[in-house]
């Protein structure tokens, strides 16, 4: 009921994410981009916007499961996912590209958008 109110008033979940090689900052400044990237998290947890985010952990290496629950070592072809990324729910693109680009001036590196299709399950 909930994702079907959302979807009524408008409201669209957007990705936005960079991949760590997108990140050419000194080590020196990390901590203050760390502190920049936080404050904006607070400012979308403030607005009511914010889904979910994180880092993707480098140093594990990812898995492909079955539906048997066979687990390997052998992901798809061309598949990498590595960075950060950010899950805003919002009232249009436009609200969107404001958020990825405050991310964008807090990270110090461009910002990729990307719009989820509507799930009444969520």
């Amino acid at each position: 009921m909930a994702g079907e109110i959302a979807h009524a008033a408008g409201m669209t979940k957007y990705l936005i994410s960079f991949p760590s090689a997108a990140m050419q900052v000194p080590p020196e400044d990390l901590p203050a981009v760390g502190d920049a990237a936080r404050a904006v998290i607070e400012e979308a947890k403030a607005a009511g916007v914010y889904v979910f985010g994180g880092g993707v952990h480098e140093g594990v290496a990812p898995v492909r499961v079955s539906a048997d629950g066979v687990v390997s070592t052998q992901i798809y072809p061309g598949s990498h996912l590595d960075g950060g990324f950010t899950v805003l729910e919002l009232s249009s693109r436009e609200a969107a590209i404001t958020w990825a680009g405050k991310l964008a001036a807090a990270c110090q590196c461009d910002q990729e958008l990307r719009e989820f299709m509507y799930d009444p399950a969520s």
